[in-house]
């Protein structure tokens, strides 16, 4: 019996796939420039790798996040551009965190003209706790009013000033809330769009250094 993947298990053994994926020369990657089949081939590779170890119920793009009983969910992003899109289901997401944790892979790409094959570096792996999942700008921005006495008003008028996508109804309860219980800092920049975009330079910064941003490698 395979045991159970745990989030510890999962770190793990995303520390161990990194580092063994650096070393990988692999055709099928040679003369790739889409970030998109990058991330699908490290990503069905890693589960696969994971699959011959553990059990676990996998997830997928089209049924949600990637490890659903662990509530993680996978993104794979070059240095160059460290971002990635991600479903948009509310503008509290922004606020309170996705919902969710990430297990975020930042590589750097290289080919090989005389064995024809690409090479991903990991540079780094980072697990976001689903906590650190919301945007830095507007959590801390929330905090600050909060903190300098600030009330509804105040609140709706700095939710409109960052064109969160909600409601005048909406903005009044969301601001009443928090200023009952402000939310904890995000460490992502999400852009707003159809799909949030997540940028990642930040954890990359912060990793290893704030509570909930653990670098795996």
């Amino acid at each position: 019996m395979k045991p159970d993947l745990t989030i510890e298990l999962l770190c793990q053994e995303a520390n161990n796939f990194s580092r063994t994926e650096s070393q990988h020369n692999e055709p099928l990657l040679y003369g790739v420039t889409d970030g998109k089949a990058v991330g699908t081939y490290l990503e069905h590779k890693f589960q696969r790798y994971l699959h011959t170890k553990y059990t676990y119920a996998e997830g997928s793009s089209a049924k949600g996040i990637d490890f659903p009983g662990l509530d993680v969910d996978i993104k794979v992003t070059s240095i160059k551009q460290p971002q990635s899109s991600c479903p948009f289901k509310s503008a509290r997401q922004k606020i309170f965190g996705l919902g969710y944790s990430l297990l975020v892979f930042v590589y750097e790409k290289s080919d090989e003209s005389q064995t024809e094959t690409g090479q991903l570096n990991i540079l780094h792996t980072i697990f976001i706790e689903k906590h650190r999942t919301a945007d830095y700008q507007t959590t801390t921005g929330i905090r600050q009013i909060v903190e300098n006495d600030g009330n509804e008003d105040d609140l709706i008028a700095f939710m409109q000033d960052r064109y969160l996508p909600i409601s005048d109804i909406e903005a009044h309860q969301l601001a009443a809330e928090l200023l009952r219980k402000p939310p904890e800092i995000g460490y992502l920049t999400i852009s707003n769009a159809l799909q949030w975009r997540l940028q990642y330079r930040r954890v990359i910064e912060k990793a290893g250094d704030v509570d909930g941003i653990l670098r795996v490698l």
